[in-house]
């Protein structure tokens, strides 16, 4: 899934988004507007319509939170004991804050948040590291940090997990803008007083040495204006990537307890200490929250895991939960009108959207969201998340909610989506899914004068412009119910506000679903039997229809929800039979529809082929009962006798009777539509119990007909002139594409107006096994004019376009909008959509054809990215922990990781990755989390994967370092990456062992965009010899319909392929055949790739020149050369090695004395000793082997020959030179340990002696001759001799240019040296800002999947 559904902007400009929309206008002559109303003020119908009115407070408060319009203010008044009393909600979003306005208490008293949880683990922090407090109750954080414990906290066993976390990544994006601009402004006030400072030593100086003189004087204000430098250029550089705070976790004896320190987010000295913090337990336990800081104002709430591993820090991840809670359950007592739909319902917060993502939401989250929801026994489900989807009623979390409502009766609500108006539009899993209910957007004129604040809200109710459409591609209606779209409701507490205006399907959906918990509190408190069958049913059968015509099912569903004629229903219908009526379809005659699916949930005939004939289809309609139904009692006696209706018996016939008993039973149903008009058409075929006709349709099978337009003109042209449209109107035409058609060129004029008009137009077309193909632009006309349009089309299917006016665009002008839209089909067919060059010289022949008009052949195409593939180098499959992880089956959930390593040879490449089946042939993209020093995540409901269809979550990272680099999601963006060494880890969960080692051998694909020089771009041929002899070049050619143009399109040539192109990588690009066009701006671009060969071999490799030295002397060099790798070898991490290591050297430097390879490498051995006790002697013995490497070179000899130029042609020379510049390195190498042990023997007697000093000068003096000290590697020694000689700020300039210089990650022991420097000159708010980038650069640990 991707998005969040919902619209949303500040109060103030929300009212742009309101584009009411009910009207669909089909064929031109059938235009309808929505249902009649008549005035709130004088009269009402119960749905806030009205003709004309003028707000009073009473109804101004009243239409912030809209309630009559669903009846809800009627039950209450009549029944107030019934106000969601005894009902629970599950609300699976983004968290919702506890300490949120109206979301304290219940209408009787009772915690309205009774748990608060993130399903997504992106709060986790890792609190395995346990520490115990010293005598003075201190102990060290997990972040380095000092705490002192609360004397008052019982601690039986004196151990104290501590973990840390960064605080932003705990923020929305925009409280953190928030919190980072009042920290930039704290800060800029201390650099601008160090600044001050800074000037004025420098401006002393100057008074004082009118005239400088002298290297010292010169390098002493060369000081003091670094100084200045980079207190100016930090301002510049400012990024506050956030505090750290620790997490202190124990237990107290009964229960786990957790403490927070937070004072890097406090500006006053003493606040935010950790024994201030008022201890928390898990939520469910207490029900007691905490706020981080007053700058914040976040509410955040602790919860322990895993067995008291993690500890779950959960914040929201965006305003919109806290806003839907608020709409389905607010209680407010002192303004009763601003109340949530259900005030006296409970809330279980299940955050599913994982702050690391955007608010994403996440398999692992929904997941363990389910499990929350059935262990707390909640009522109900609200869920606002959805997407497009590939199949319907579909995939691993369709299953999980089967079962939670069909074995746990949950009933689920969810938004049918924000994608309209265009038809086929409703989101996964809300408007797809037959166990969800999924609620399209209505907007009420009340709400529109009184929450959008329009001058002239219209005068009857309607759906919201964008508010999704069904039918699904399988036929099902999508949208099941209609609510109140829009409310002003509570937002968290770090808003700075109480509540907010947002509109959206989101907003229906907890309209809708405190609705339904009115109706369960009342069911309850009555004994009446609680099913989401029956449920469904009363609100399906006594909704209020929304439009007078059938079509409008597929925008409003069955219509308004009715709070009272729902219960009024479920009171009758109580000692009936709990049962939901499966609908299966299948066309007569043929195994699969062209969706490519056995069977259907209704009847949606869309393409030319079947709007054209008659077809015969078989339904099956099968009871369904909850899996606690017993056998004797309910499904043995189950037996009804159904009569069946049609809306349109002369285009939809079916039989008239038909007996149901619990096996079920099929019947036939023919449908005609040849003597249909062009356009949309709607007809349900509906049971009724013959004995009991007042029950409503028991089932209903939707058959929805999108009869096309046929193109005859040629060229392919289509005109629709004169269309009207007035605020909120929807015109749709639906057109066959021509077959060849492969793109789209439209124009859209409009006239008649005088102020500036505003459109959404759309277009849809299905294809099998797709996403809906869908094209949207958003147009403006600040005055009469035309605009054009280019989208890719598929030739032979149905397309819709829908045009829609905005429903606050032209409010107040009364004038009509006169649109004309003219599309022109264009298309060049060809033989291959993906053209695949193999690796050999071999070019592809590709036959063109225009089908349509004449067509001007213009074939490019370039190779502009690579993908290069990667095996596993590591597997694990472990259990997860029972607390988080356990399915309400009982079965537990198990997790793979996958681990892949690559190395990214330059710094800046853009990445993507993708994973795909060894069978090579189901790609799977994956969201990407670069880490630089750390991680990148994915996350997915992969029933797109067809082997992972049932998977429960599927998340990745890119490790270097344990540091977060960069983030995405399941639709991937190129990020960029520095060089260095990574490991890709994958991480799959899933209950079923089988799916999981399936799993184990998944290819990795990193793909990279190409520099622009090295972008390959091919070249087209006219005779396939055209690669091989260079002659045929084909440029362009003229197209006639019904003839065919063979070309040929050559491999690259191999010394253009990219550097890093290995065997077995693609290089890939776009090709297209119609000019005029850039390739990545042409609409109908295909792609072509290119399987990079195996390398030539090199027939040179393995000969050598002839050497002159005898056998003998070549056989006592190899011996002496395995000896010193022997020494190499060795280990010295205890006492006995490390003895053997000296006395092998020791032996090796008395055979081989002055052999300048053995002494470089016995340096080396020192070096590499860890753990060293006596770091005195330990720098004294590097000293003594660099001293002895450098007495072994003669480095007058070497300095001459550096001088000189050799003859690269001559081998023996070449020789000698790669044998000299290696003598180059080990002198340089061995200079530069002896400066850093003798700078750190300086700082490790705290005082400098005239010799150490006078050795320092003249070695760094020698170095000074070989290399260039201001480089990365050796600057750090210029470092030191500035540091020495107090000046502190070219010391500071010259580090900070060795870190931005270094092309590899910089050392944390340059960061810990400026740390150092800036402690010393007295810069506290730098030393504060570079702490922080520390646990940032240089995280303890990898976070937590």
């Amino acid at each position: 899934m991707q998005n969040p559904i919902f619209k949303s902007l500040p109060q103030s400009v929300s009212h742009s988004l309101f584009s009411p929309s009910l009207t669909i206008v089909v064929p031109k002559r059938r235009t309808a507007r929505a249902m009649p109303c008549t005035s709130i003020v004088e009269s009402s119908d119960g749905n806030g319509a009205v003709r004309s009115f003028k707000l009073k407070e009473s109804t101004f408060l009243a239409a912030q939170m809209p309630k009559k319009e669903i009846a809800a203010d009627r039950f209450i008044e009549a029944h107030p004991e019934y106000d969601g009393r005894g009902v629970i909600i599950a609300i699976f979003d983004s968290g919702v804050d506890p300490a949120a306005a109206g979301l304290r208490v219940t209408s009787d008293g009772k915690p309205k948040v009774i748990d608060v949880i993130d399903c997504t683990g992106s709060g986790d922090v890792d609190i395995s590291t346990v520490v115990k407090a010293d005598e003075n109750c201190c102990i060290t954080g997990a972040s380095g940090a000092s705490l002192v414990i609360n004397s008052s906290w019982k601690n039986p066993s004196g151990q104290w997990h501590v973990g840390c976390k960064l605080v932003y990544e705990l923020f929305t994006d925009t409280l953190t803008s928030r919190v980072k601009k009042e920290r930039k402004r704290r800060w800029d006030e201390k650099n601008q007083e160090a600044i001050a400072e800074a000037v004025k030593q420098l401006d002393q100086f100057d008074k004082k040495h009118t005239k400088v003189e002298g290297a010292h004087l010169k390098m002493v204000r060369e000081d003091l204006q670094n100084r200045v430098d980079l207190l100016r250029k930090q301002a510049d550089s400012y990024d506050d990537k956030g505090p750290v705070i620790d997490a202190v976790v124990w237990h107290d004896g009964e229960i786990w307890r957790a403490a927070l320190d937070t004072q890097s987010l406090e500006d006053e000295s003493g606040c935010g200490k950790l024994a201030d913090f008022v201890p928390l337990t898990n939520y469910r336990l207490e029900q007691k929250h905490g706020v981080f800081s007053k700058l914040d104002a976040c509410t955040c709430v602790l919860n322990v895991y895993n067995e008291r591993n993690i500890l779950s820090i959960v914040t929201d991840s965006s305003p919109h939960a806290t806003h839907v809670a608020g709409i389905a359950a607010a209680f407010h007592p002192e303004e009763p009108l601003l109340n949530g739909v259900a005030p006296g319902a409970q809330i279980v917060s299940c955050k599913i959207g994982d702050s690391r993502l955007g608010s994403m939401e996440t398999g692992t989250g929904l997941t363990r969201a389910l499990i929350a929801a059935v262990e707390h026994k909640c009522d109900l489900i609200n869920m606002r998340y959805g997407e497009p989807t590939l199949l319907p009623d579909y995939g691993r979390f369709v299953d999980l909610v089967n079962e939670v409502v069909n074995k746990h009766r949950l009933i689920f609500v969810s938004s049918a989506g924000n994608n309209g108006p265009a038809l086929t539009t409703v989101g996964a899993p809300g408007g797809t899914s037959s166990s969800i209910i999924g609620v399209g957007a209505y907007v009420s004129p009340a709400m529109a004068a009184g929450a959008h604040l329009l001058v002239e809200p219209p005068t009857e109710g309607l759906e919201y412009t964008w508010s999704s459409r069904g039918p699904t591609v399988d036929g099902d209606l999508g949208v099941s119910i209609s609510a109140p779209g829009g409310a002003v409701a509570p937002v968290p507490t770090w808003t700075l506000q109480r509540r907010m205006l947002m509109n959206g399907t989101s907003m229906s959906s907890p309209s809708a679903c405190g609705g339904v918990a009115l109706i369960v509190s009342a069911m309850k408190a009555e004994g009446i039997p609680v099913s989401p069958y029956t449920v469904r049913k009363a609100l399906e059968n006594t909704s209020i229809p929304i439009g007078a015509l059938p079509e409008e099912k597929l925008t409003a569903g069955q219509g308004l929800m009715q709070v009272d004629k729902a219960y009024d229903y479920m009171q009758k219908v109580q000692n009936l039979p709990c049962v939901w009526y499966q609908v299966k379809i299948k066309q007569a005659g043929i195994t699969s529809k062209p969706t490519s699916s056995a069977t259907s949930r209704g009847i949606y005939l869309r393409e030319p082929l079947y709007c054209h004939q008659s077809t015969e289809w078989t339904v099956e309609i099968a009871p369904k009962f909850h899996e606690d139904a017993n056998n004797l009692d309910q499904l043995v006696p189950f037996e009804e006798c159904i009569e069946l209706h049609s809306t349109g018996e002369a285009v939809v016939r079916a039989p008239d009777y038909l007996l149901l008993t619990h096996n079920g039973r099929s019947f036939s149903i023919v449908v005609d539509p040849t003597n249909l008009s062009d356009g949309l058409h709607y007809y349900e075929v509906y049971g009724v119990d013959s004995k009991a006709p007042w029950r409503g349709p028991l089932f209903r099978i939707p058959v929805t007909i999108t009869k096309p337009s046929i193109v005859t003109s040629r060229p392919p042209l289509i005109s629709f002139q004169g269309i009207s449209f007035v605020p909120g109107q929807i015109e749709r035409r639906f057109i066959e594409v021509p077959f060849g058609a492969t793109w789209v060129e439209a124009t859209m004029r409009t006239y008649g107006f005088d102020t500036a008009r505003r459109f959404f137009i759309d277009t849809v077309q299905l294809s099998p096994l797709q996403r809906p193909i869908k094209w949207e632009s958003v147009a403006t006309f600040s005055s009469p004019s035309s605009k054009n349009f280019a989208f890719r089309v598929e030739g032979g299917q149905t397309m819709e376009l829908a045009i829609a006016q905005f429903g606050s665009s032209g409010i107040g002008s009364h004038e009509t909008t006169i649109v004309d839209f003219e599309i022109a089909f264009r298309g060049i067919n060809i033989s291959k959509e993906e053209v695949v060059l193999d690796g050999s010289e071999a070019p592809v022949r590709i036959d063109a054809e225009a089908l349509l008009s004449t067509e001007k052949l213009v074939p490019s195409a370039v190779l502009n990215k690579i993908r290069v593939p990667y095996r596993p180098i590591d597997c694990k499959l472990h259990a997860l922990s029972a607390d988080r992880d356990k399915l309400p089956s009982g079965k537990q959930i198990l997790a793979l990781t996958l681990t892949w390593s690559f190395r990214e040879v330059k710094t800046g490449n853009m990445l993507k990755t993708s994973l795909v089946k060894d069978d090579n042939k189901t790609w799977y993209n994956i969201e990407l989390l670069l880490e630089r020093n750390g991680v990148l995540h994915s996350e997915h409901l992969v029933h797109s994967l067809n082997t992972l269809h049932k998977a429960d979550s599927l998340k990745s990272i890119i490790v270097y370092n344990c540091r977060v680099h960069a983030k995405g999601d399941v639709y991937p963006e190129s990020s960029k990456l520095p060089k260095g060494e990574y490991t890709v880890q994958l991480y799959l969960r899933h209950d079923n062992v089988q799916y999981l080692e399936k799993m184990k051998q998944l290819v990795l694909f990193i793909e990279r965009k190409l520099e622009e020089k090295d972008i390959v771009r091919l070249n087209f041929y006219s005779q396939p010899d055209g690669p091989l002899t260079g002659d045929g070049s084909f440029n362009s050619s003229d197209l006639v319909p019904g003839v065919k143009e063979a070309f040929y399109v050559g491999p690259p040539a191999k010394d253009k392929l990219p550097k890093n192109s290995r065997e077995g990588s693609v290089l890939f690009g776009p090709i297209s055949y119609e000019g005029g066009k850039s390739l990545q701006k042409n609409p109908a671009s295909y792609q072509i790739s290119y399987i990079v060969p195996p390398i030539k071999l090199d027939e040179d490799k393995g000969k050598s020149s002839s050497d002159t030295k005898s056998v003998l002397e070549r056989l006592e060099e190899e011996v002496r050369d395995a000896k010193i790798k022997i020494l190499s070898s060795l280990n010295q991490g205890t006492d006995e090695e490390r003895a053997e290591w000296k006395k092998l050297s020791q032996s090796l430097k008395s055979e081989y004395p002055k052999y300048t390879p053995l002494l470089a490498k016995i340096l080396e051995g020192v070096l590499s000793r860890s753990n060293i006790e006596d770091k005195f002697h330990h720098f004294t013995e590097i000293i003594s082997a660099a001293d002895e490497v450098v007495a072994s070179i003669d480095r007058d000899e070497l300095a001459k020959y550096c001088a000189l130029r050799s003859d690269p042609e001559d081998e023996a020379t070449e020789k000698l030179k790669k044998k000299m510049e290696t003598t180059r390195d080990q002198l340089t190498e061995a200079l530069y340990q002896k400066g850093l042990a003798l700078a750190e023997l300086e700082a490790l007697k705290g005082e400098s002696t005239v010799d150490k000093v006078d050795m320092f000068e003249e070695n760094f003096k020698e170095l000074k001759k070989w290399v260039d000290l201001k480089s990365s590697k050796y600057g750090i020694l210029s470092v030191f001799r500035e540091r020495h000689h107090g000046r502190l700020g070219t010391a500071l300039k010259v580090l900070n240019d060795m870190i931005q210089d270094d092309g590899n990650p910089p050392k944390k022991k340059f960061y810990e040296l400026k740390l150092s420097l800036l402690d010393q000159i007295g810069w506290s708010h730098l030393v504060a800002y570079e702490k922080q980038w520390m646990q940032v650069r240089f995280p303890s640990s990898l976070p937590l999947f």
